[in-house]
């Protein structure tokens, strides 16, 4: 467990002092900071088999209002390690007085939560800037990630289009506020008294109503839900990715089996993660190295010194001589087909899979199956 030691001894402050703040020791160590007033948790770049395809050296992450709540218990749950970036974990104000689950909770539920996520989006392009400089990174696109009221936040992000983003994966994002209060309402047996606030909040974070701002972006999408998700149902993620699909965007679909939550609660420490976040970060670390890395050949057993091969990979897929990199990576990165395994990931309904790789089926659930199968999800990952 060494990235949630990693995360302890940022935590703790056991950082070792140097006087260069851009120091190789500080390059390879956790560290902390603050950022347009929130505070965040930054992972070096440490993968050692993969190295930048393009100019996107950050994925920045929100946790949400249920567990995983924190920066370092969001990490610990999500650390993707094997992305070869900075990975900054944002902390995402919690509205006062949200319950669990979901954070729904209070009399103006609705519109804090709106409040609160619609603020952390408005000013990220400020937080951006100020991690930049603390990190010493240059201008560039950016990676997005997020979970639950934190995948929201990265959708508005994008939707915005106020920060260049080369690849974003939202997890169990919140769709449609109103649906979960609904759910949040069955499950609790709180009730909610509806006003005309709170259904303009609703009405305006909708994604599904504006897949075509989000759509129109340009940026490749991985969506992650829970079949026992409750409060984002499978079928709402598969009706997002459809409505995406239909505005042209490049957006694809791992359903798991899952309820809503990443960690236990409370969520706000740093704990060796459940076997759901397992199944999620395998996820997320194979769609940003797909997009944002070139991976290094290890030389096979029994190679002679100076044998290495040195055939560039794209994302776990080893590169055609017409498709190694000759100008922008990214651009040769662009071209290549999914290298998704069979069975766990969907894309729109339109789009055939590649040739040779079947189609697709549903698998019947099984007694013992775990959270680390993924469910087949040709029809969009429905239970």
């Amino acid at each position: 467990m060494e990235i949630l030691n990693e995360v302890h001894a940022t935590i703790a402050g056991e950082r070792r002092s140097c006087h260069d703040p851009m120091s190789a020791d500080r390059m390879t160590t956790p560290r902390t900071g603050t950022a347009a007033d929130a505070s965040y948790l930054a992972l070096p770049p440490t993968a050692v088999d993969a190295r930048p395809a393009g100019p996107t050296r950050l994925v920045v992450a929100w946790h949400g209002f249920g567990p995983p709540r924190t920066p370092p218990a969001l990490a610990s749950a999500m650390p993707m390690t094997g992305v070869p970036t900075w990975r900054v974990y944002l902390h995402l104000p919690a509205p006062e007085g949200a319950l669990p689950p979901a954070g729904l909770g209070g009399d103006a539920a609705v519109e804090e939560y709106g409040d609160a996520v619609e603020a952390a989006a408005a000013r990220f392009p400020e937080a951006l800037a100020e991690i930049r400089g603390q990190l010493g990174l240059v201008e560039g696109p950016v990676g997005l990630t997020g979970f639950s009221a934190g995948a929201t936040v990265a959708m508005l992000v994008l939707a915005s289009g106020e920060v260049p983003v080369s690849a974003a994966a939202f997890v169990s994002p919140i769709i449609a506020p109103a649906r979960t209060m609904s759910e949040v309402v069955k499950e609790t047996g709180r009730t909610y008294a509806w006003s005309e606030r709170s259904r303009a909040a609703a009405d305006r974070l909708d994604l599904a109503a504006r897949a075509g701002e989000i759509a129109g972006r340009g940026t490749p999408m991985l969506l992650v839900g829970g079949s026992r998700d409750r409060l984002v149902r499978a079928p709402e993620l598969t009706r997002l990715r459809d409505r995406l699909a239909e505005h042209g965007a490049d957006v694809e679909l791992a359903t798991f089996r899952m309820a809503h939550s990443l960690t236990e609660e409370p969520g706000v420490e740093a704990l060796p993660p459940q076997a759901e976040a397992v199944s999620v970060d395998g996820a997320l670390t194979d769609w940003f190295r797909e997009h944002l890395a070139i991976v290094d050949v290890a030389p096979e057993p029994g190679d002679e010194p100076g044998d290495e091969d040195d055939t560039p990979v794209l994302g776990g897929r080893v590169l055609r001589p017409e498709e190694a990199p000759t100008g922008s990576p990214a651009e040769s990165a662009a071209a290549l087909d999914r290298t998704m395994p069979d069975g766990a990931w969907s894309s729109s309904p339109t789009q055939s899979p590649p040739p040779g790789r079947p189609a697709p089926q549903r698998r019947p659930e099984a007694d013992g199956d775990d959270a680390h199968s993924p469910l087949t999800v040709g029809g969009g990952g429905q239970p």
